[in-house]
């Protein structure tokens, strides 16, 4: 793990206004800023109810972003953003569309393609406002600099990682998750959890950031379940918006190990909504790294509500127990997946290195394998 006395940079929206009723200012920035033309992007449902950012003027809407968004997915974004010329986007849903809000914000007029900018700190810059306003609580994405896009050659996710991608305004207004609903509020919820333990147990694991992570962990263990059982329960859904901000503030410094790289070919080759796809796959990952990490597995645990013993058969009979509570369907048969398809996306999951590499605990293809299958 990473020592204190080492270097770490941390990068933020330049402002965050969080909590209920923050999405009535909207209106006042935009107008301050002297916004236009704004281009809002969203999934179908929230583009239905984009009257909810009040926005005036002339509003263009892309409103047909697809969970686990694809290359071609994301050209329909810029057709329209090329056409419509916005001086600020505004991502509007849960991670896939603040997802394709960052490259919006950045590719058109840029000279650049998808392909020009995968990987760190290759985005040429940003002549347009972003604003980012999540509607769910699981990415963090509103807080971050990365965007994900699935290549639909390869169904391996391409990641882009920019500082011009950080959002000018997040507002984080727990009131839009009312409406989540249960199997999702859990799936997300579970989602951004997974984002705080993997960074809290990496091998780049920080202890700025292991504020974050664990607090966030904490909270998710405090409130999901109550989200879960009463979606109009304020306080748990402002509980949990603050999660995904620290897992979101995670991601940037630190980043994901084995959990989601066991769970990305379940989006990418099989439309697993990403939240489930990690939350079925947190339990056995928790258990396979605990050896390396007991204490902060301990942690972790705890945070959840679940102490005691941290053995990996422990560990994984408490999360699995934690996620199966919540109503997640945590077998890979019931969600589609066949084994037959288990030995290709253990080879995809191997090689993302970039966050396998930060493991703390070296995983081989065989394990990765060994995973699905106990998860069949």
């Amino acid at each position: 793990m990473t020592s204190l006395v080492a270097p770490i940079e941390l990068l933020r929206p330049a402002r965050i206004d969080f909590g209920p009723g923050t999405l009535g200012g909207l209106r006042a920035y935009v107008a301050e800023r002297g916004y236009t033309r704004p281009l809002v992007v969203a999934d179908p449902f929230n583009a239905a109810r984009v009257d909810l950012l009040g926005l005036r003027g002339d509003v263009a809407v892309f409103g047909e972003v697809k969970p686990e968004p694809d290359a071609p997915n994301l050209d329909k974004a810029l057709a329209l953003a090329a056409e419509a010329r916005p001086d600020v986007v505004i991502g509007f849903g849960g991670g896939s569309a603040m997802d394709l809000a960052k490259l919006v914000a950045v590719l058109p007029g840029s000279g650049q393609t998808l392909k020009d900018v995968v990987g760190p700190e290759k985005v040429s810059g940003r002549t347009v406002g972003l604003i980012q306003i999540p509607t769910t609580s699981g990415t963090g994405s509103e807080g971050g600099t990365r965007s994900l896009v699935t290549d639909p050659e390869t169904k391996n996710k391409l990641a882009v990682q920019s500082r011009h991608m950080l959002a000018d305004l997040a507002i984080v207004d727990p009131d839009l998750t009312m409406t989540v609903p249960p199997s999702v509020t859990a799936a997300t919820g579970v989602d951004a959890m997974a984002h705080c333990v993997e960074a809290f147990t990496s091998k780049k694991a920080h202890p700025v950031i292991d504020l974050y992570a664990l607090e966030g962990a904490r909270l998710v263990g405090r409130y999901l379940a109550r989200a879960v059982a009463d979606g109009a329960d304020r306080e748990a859904r402002v509980g949990l918006s603050l999660a995904s901000l620290y897992g979101g503030f995670c991601l940037g410094p630190v980043n994901t190990t084995a959990g989601h790289a066991v769970a990305y070919p379940l989006g990418t080759r099989h439309h697993v909504a990403h939240g489930l796809a990690c939350a079925l796959i947190f339990p056995h990952t928790l258990a396979f790294n605990a050896p390396a990490v007991p204490e902060k597995t301990g942690l972790v645990l705890e945070a959840l509500g679940l102490k005691g013993a941290t053995a990996p058969d422990a560990a994984f009979a408490g999360a699995y127990r934690f996620c199966a509570d919540l109503g997640v369907e945590m077998r890979l048969s019931a969600l589609g997946v066949p084994d037959g398809d288990f030995g290709t996306m253990a080879t995809e999951a191997h090689a993302i290195r970039r966050l396998l590499d930060n493991n703390p605990r070296d995983m081989s293809r065989d394990d990765i394998l060994a995973i699905y299958a106990k998860a069949a």
